[in-house]
Parts: structure tokens; sequence; C-alpha cells
């Protein structure tokens, strides 16, 4: 189906704020100042919605890396913020949500211009929820700690032994480029809540909100080395993070293959890691369900934010009594998703992050078309000037041994298949290396506890999809990761658990 609406692509003017933003000097947030690179590499920032240049950060030495660890070390080791009263930490976390709210037209609008994503949905999902991340977090600073045991193979009143939670220490924390504020809020706020201390290192890709988030956390007070920031690419500045002797954890989110490579680099020094990875997402819809509520809903668990999301419903499985209608029906969004600037107020879906990922996913359109796969709907990129745009893809007559079914693609590209009975589906939802996050669609309460609960993912939605809060653990089964983030899991991820054992 080709475009049939003429778009103006052209991008929006960037506010005063967000240009004052792109002006700054390229420098690292450490110890609690913003300070020179040992070196002189810088790396640029592109708008994807134009494919120019219109900024630059610094591109981390190790002798910065360095640097940035040793303060982190050493605001650790003389407990200068897990030493703080916790109503103390609590109190600075919750003035870094209300300095993140402050600000939220800029660090949205930076989101946009940095990501490709729609001002309107940074400002609605990506700013709010960093927010929602350190006012969940704190209200942990306070309430995590031990509890009393009574020993199971001694004498009642010989022994008194309790438990004690105490930070693990040193993180090292790398986040991704699709949702870079987000996700760097969702890294640092459990380090706060728990007294650790922090090197955060956001994608060379998009850094811009991480660099401003800097600025906001050393308005709110947290003392000098507690956060730092650092940019870099990820075989040189997070490598060194991984493998220095001095981090104590290393909680990762990007793909499974970086994932499984920082596992390794890691288990050196036996390094705790948190790894949020991969996916290749299930969407079930079954036959009861209402088309008309359901296409839009599968057509943003995929659409939504390019599809460039680790838990996007890329393979939707449809009973063939109403396949025909859904995948009908998710083309009728095609005018709703079309892709606009990123600053366009009209806009719900943008280009991609970078020209690299671009031609990744035209790659896997490319190969899904020459296995025998039909386009129902996109496949190919708009008309633009400039820009990282690719139309919303629906490829239907697809089959298991495909790339484009097996494959994460990162995309605005769902592969859409038929089903006749509840085992099938769920043999074939399963049959995966992955198991992040899966979708149901159905009317029927019963089917959906029965299916949620066979499907191998770490997280199950029921009638709607990527619905993310704080107080909700998030991880994956299988190669989508390692430990679990949010919540009190995500919190716990962070202590070490000390028994204490004393002869009365």
């Amino acid at each position: 189906m080709n475009e049939v609406t003429t778009i103006d692509r052209t991008q929006r003017e960037y506010s005063d704020a967000v240009k004052k933003a792109l002006a700054r000097k390229p420098q690292l947030y450490i110890n609690g100042e913003w300070v020179d690179s040992s070196g002189d590499q810088t790396i640029d920032v592109e708008d994807p919605s134009t494919g120019k240049v219109i900024s630059s950060f610094v591109e981390a030495t190790d002798k910065d890396i360095d640097r940035a660890v040793a303060a982190a070390r050493a605001a650790f080791d003389d407990r200068r913020w897990r030493g703080m009263p916790p109503v103390a930490r609590e109190k600075i976390m919750h003035k870094i949500a209300d300095l993140i709210e402050a600000n939220a037209d800029e660090l949205a609008e930076l989101e946009a211009i940095d990501v490709g994503k729609p001002k309107g949905m940074a400002a609605v999902v990506d700013v709010p929820g960093a927010a929602a991340h350190f006012r969940y977090m704190a209200g942990w600073a306070g309430k995590a700690g031990g509890e009393t045991q009574s020993p199971y193979s001694m004498p009642d009143g010989m022994m008194f032994a309790y438990t004690l939670k105490e930070p693990v220490g040193v993180c090292a924390q790398i986040v991704p480029w699709n949702f870079p504020l987000l996700m760097g809020c969702l890294k640092i706020a459990p380090v706060l809540a728990s007294g650790c201390t922090t090197i955060l290192k956001p994608a060379e890709q998009t850094s811009l909100t991480a660099l401003r988030l800097a600025d906001l956390i050393h308005e709110a007070g947290v003392p000098a080395g507690v956060v730092n920031i650092v940019t870099g690419y990820g075989h040189t500045g997070g490598d060194r993070l991984v493998k220095h002797p001095d981090v104590d954890k290393v909680a990762f989110t990007g793909s499974t293959e970086i994932g499984k490579l920082i596992n390794r680099n890691a288990t050196d020094t036996l390094k705790h890691v948190t790894l949020e990875l991969g996916g290749k997402s299930p969407v079930v819809v079954m036959p009861d369900v209402d088309v008309a509520e359901t296409a839009p809903g599968v057509s943003q668990a995929i659409f939504f934010n390019s599809g460039q999301v680790c838990v996007a419903g890329s393979r939707l499985y449809a009973h063939k009594s109403v396949f025909d209608k859904v995948v009908e029906g998710m083309a009728e969004t095609k005018d709703f998703w079309a892709p606009r600037a990123s600053l366009d107020p009209e806009g719900h879906m943008g280009p991609l992050v970078s020209a690299e990922q671009h031609e990744r996913v035209l790659g896997y359109i490319d190969a899904g078309k020459r296995d025998g796969a039909s386009v129902l709907m996109g496949g190919d990129v708009p008309s633009s000037d400039g820009g990282y745009y690719v139309n919303p893809t629906i490829l239907t007559d697809v089959n298991p041994q495909m790339s484009v079914v097996r494959e994460e693609i990162f995309g605005p590209v769902v592969v859409a298949q038929r089903f006749e009975d509840l085992d099938e589906v769920v043999k074939d939802a399963n049959d995966t290396q992955y198991g992040l996050a899966a979708g149901v669609w159905t009317k029927d309460v019963a089917a959906a506890h029965k299916i949620a609960a066979r499907l191998q993912a770490g997280t199950v939605w029921v009638n709607c999809h990527a619905m993310i809060d704080p107080a909700l653990p998030f991880g994956g089964y299988k190669e989508s990761g390692v430990g679990h983030e949010q919540g009190r899991l995500g919190l716990e991820a962070y202590f070490e658990t000390k028994s204490v054992i004393m002869k009365l």
C-alpha cells in the first residue's frame, strides 16, 4: 500500500532552551563537576529527522573512565551518600523528579531531536516515566532492610541472628539509544535508593538528555562522585567500565549479542550483572476479540517508537477466523502512523534513530521479500529530503524459518501469521531464543490466564501492550536477560545480603 497523504517532513525550529543545550561545550560530568576530557575526540549528534549534525559530545578516554570510577569509589567508601539519613536521600530523589518535571518541555524536545521520536510521545511517556522512577525508588530509601531469623539447628535462645542489606558498591550502568532519558533514570534511581554510586554511560547515538540530567542531579544536591555521566562508544568506554576492577556491578540494557559479551567480560572479577536484552515478542489475538479495538492496539504494539522497542509486538498470531479483519484493521492505521519529523505536532511515529538502523531495517524487509513474504502495508521509504524514515510495514505469508520471523528487527515491521488452536499458537509463540514480553488479546478471562501462564516471557500484557510501571519487576526469560529491574526486585539487585550470628 503506497503513501496516499503528502506529508511535509521539514523539521521545526528548535527552542531557545534546546539551542543552548546543543551549544554547550563537550564535557564529562565527573565528581560533581563538568570537566574536559583527557583526549580531544568528539562524537557528532545527528537529528534523525534530517540526518544533519546538530551538536557533539565527548568520546571518553580510558583515563576519563578511570577518573569517573575513582570518583564513584571514593564517594562510596567515605559514605557521603549511603551514610546520609534515608529521609535526606529520599528528599533529594524527589527533588530530581521535581526538576525533571520543571524542565519537561526541554527534555521532551531534546529526546525528540536526538532519538527521532515525536516530541508529543516523549512528553507523555518518556519524561513523566523518568520522574516516576525517582519518585517510586525514593520511597524505598528508608524501607529496604534485613530481618531477624531464628536459627533452625540451634536451641532457642542460644543465638541471635539477623540479616543486613548493604549497597553493593560502585555500579557501571550502560543504557540504550531508544529511551535514553527514561532508561537512564530507571538505572540511576535504584542506585540512589540503595546507597550505591554509579557511572552512567548513555548510548553513543543519544546522549543529549543524559547530559542535561547531570545538571538536574547536581542542582538537586546529590553529593559529588555519587553519580558520574560519561559519554563515548560502547566498545571503548563501555568496555573499560565493564572490565574495571573497581566496579562492583554492571547493569546493561541493549542487544542480546552485546549482553553476552558484557556477561563474559564481567566474569573475570565476578561482578554482579543485570542484563535487559533483546526480544521478539509474540502477540496472540483470540477469535472472540472486538477487531475495532484490537487492530489499533496491536498496531501500537509494533509501531510505537518506530518499532524501536525491546518489547515491540513484532510477531502477530491472529486466529484464522479474524486474521484478515485484524490485518486489514492494522492497515487502516497507515496514515496515523505515517512517519513525520520529530517536532511535528501531528506526528505519532518518527524516523529511525540513525543511518545504520535505517539500513538494517530495510535490509530485513528486503530479506523478507526475497524469502517469499508478502507486503500488506509499507515495506518502503516515504518521500523525504532527508532523515531516516521507513513506512510502517506489515508482512504476511511468512514462515518460522524466515529471518524476519526469528530475528529482532528493531523497526516498524510486524510479521503476521494465522493459527487454529491454542496449543499450536503457544508452541509457535515460544519457539524463539527470546522471552522478554508477550501480549494476549481476548474477552475470555480464563483463556487469558491460561495463555499467560504458558507463554515463556517475563511480562505478559492482556488487551494492552508495553504498559511499564516502576512498581512492577521487569526482566526476561531465556536470552532476553538476567535479573530484574524496577519494583522491589529491581532494588534488591543493588544490595548485598549479610548474615550476622551472635552467641548469647
